[in-house]
């Protein structure tokens, strides 16, 4: 059979330990070196022209701008060379 408990002791909480490492000083955070850069206007207008929307494009090539309309003449070579045509799939019979 069992034992009955006879009596049951609260025990107290251990106290936490300080902590023992030591800490370090608080030192404030030390900036990041940054570098500035500055581009060419070579570069800022190649970087213009990268950023432009299809529709700045097509607007530009309308008032006559040579880029833009070398642009668009290229994407859309690209487009019709992507794009197949109707006689790369016809069926030649072989009777």
């Amino acid at each position: 059979m069992s034992d009955p408990v006879a009596a049951v002791s609260q025990t107290q909480p251990a106290t936490q330990p300080a902590d023992v490492r030591p800490r370090a000083p608080a030192t404030p955070p030390q900036s990041v070196p940054t570098d500035t850069v500055q581009l060419s206007s070579a570069a800022q207008a190649a970087l213009q022209e990268a950023l432009e929307t299809p529709a700045q494009t097509a607007k530009e090539a309308g008032t006559g701008d040579a880029q833009a309309r070398r642009l668009l003449a290229k994407e859309a070579a690209a487009k019709a060379e992507a794009k197949p045509t109707e006689t790369a799939h016809t069926t030649h019979v072989v009777a």
